[in-house]
């Protein structure tokens, strides 16, 4: 690798009383923090806590935002324009702006959650109004989105707004032959042990092909690996990655 793969992880995603993921012990080992802005969960002492707990561990901010689905947790569609998803996001950015401006720090990246991110890159509508959005907030703003088999309609609609982008893979995730996400209803969508996850977190480090779901395979250029820290195993995963990383004869 010539250039590291920078590791993120959904974060801040608990709710009141509610609390869901392993934050304080993930974030030491992550290097860009998915903060969730309210719509698919988290609220203001969250947003404030998560914020503080990243500044502290000097990891990039990125603001996380979902469709206004808190029961479902972003993870189902919602009919909206094209303008509503510019209003959506531009809302969400800007209160978790505001939180980071109130402890020094300051949103870095955009990367849409659930649903929503799963929605854009199937519909060029959406996705055109997300840039949109990034490039109207400004403050030069990247956009992070899942990388497919081919990123070219991503890179050009990208350079229209000149609204730089990181391209993302995910380690425990299956890949379709188009280079999605296979949907979370099929079995075999996310991958639960943790040999699987850091050995296809190494290959994507490595720029070798996955297998996908047909069996065909696929190899995607990256710059960001999602990892996941909502429980104990998942924690010990993402460490064993970023020791991986490191070390020059893994990769």
């Amino acid at each position: 690798m010539n250039t590291p793969l920078l590791l993120n992880c959904d974060i801040g995603e608990s709710f009141g009383a509610w609390t869901m993921g392993c934050d304080v012990e993930v974030m030491p080992y992550i290097d860009c923090a998915n903060i969730a802005c309210g719509f698919h969960a988290s609220d203001p002492a969250t947003m404030r806590k998560t914020v503080a707990l990243a500044l502290a561990s000097d990891v990039r901010i990125g603001a996380h935002p979902a469709y206004p689905d808190l029961v479902g947790f972003g993870r189902r569609s919602m009919s909206c324009s094209p303008q509503e998803i510019e209003d959506l996001l531009l809302y969400q950015i800007g209160a978790l702006e505001g939180i980071c401006r109130a402890q020094g720090g300051r949103v870095q990246y955009v990367k849409p959650h659930g649903a929503l991110y799963n929605d854009m890159m199937r519909d060029p509508k959406l996705l055109r109004a997300v840039v949109k959005a990034v490039a109207a907030y400004g403050g030069e703003l990247r956009l992070m989105l899942m990388a497919t088999r081919d990123n070219a309609s991503a890179l050009a609609l990208a350079d229209e707004f000149d609204v730089p982008l990181w391209f993302e893979a995910f380690a425990d995730r299956a890949y379709d032959p188009t280079g999605h996400l296979v949907s979370r209803s099929l079995p075999g969508a996310v991958h639960r042990d943790s040999e699987t996850v850091v050995g296809q977190a190494l290959a994507l480090a490595r720029g070798e092909s996955l297998v996908t779901s047909d069996g065909s395979l696929l190899q995607l250029q990256v710059d960001t690996l999602c990892v996941h820290g909502d429980n104990a195993g998942s924690i010990a995963a993402v460490k064993r990655i970023r020791q991986a990383l490191k070390e020059p004869q893994t990769v």
